[in-house]
């Protein structure tokens, strides 16, 4: 993958994450109590479903960090190296996962 690609890819990636936060807005409001719902176990539900969609979130947040940083390894020149130890990152790991800073030897 070159640079050009891999930016390609992760602006891509970047935007799917905007649409993806768009798309749960309502999942992570806050829960109201519904007198006309079946009771505690529909707001548990609700509750649950909240949580999950925050968490959710905050993974999107953590992706779209690590796209940022990698589209400025790009821009200086330095995307394919560890940021780590500065060895070649293998091409499969950055065809996997554009947005990795390290190599296998550094994340174990």
């Amino acid at each position: 993958m070159t640079p050009d690609e891999a930016r390609n890819t992760l602006t891509a990636r970047a935007a799917a994450l905007l649409e993806e936060d768009a798309i749960s807005n309502e999942a992570r409001a806050p829960v109201t109590l519904q007198q006309d719902s079946v009771g505690r176990l529909s707001r548990m539900d609700a509750m649950q479903q909240q949580a999950m969609a925050k968490a959710q979130e905050r993974r999107r947040g953590q992706e779209r960090i690590r796209i940022k940083a990698a589209l400025a390894r790009i821009d200086d020149g330095e995307w394919g190296y560890c940021v780590t130890c500065g060895e070649d990152i293998a091409p499969a790991r950055l065809e996997h996962d554009p947005s990795v800073a390290v190599c296998v030897s550094c994340a174990a």
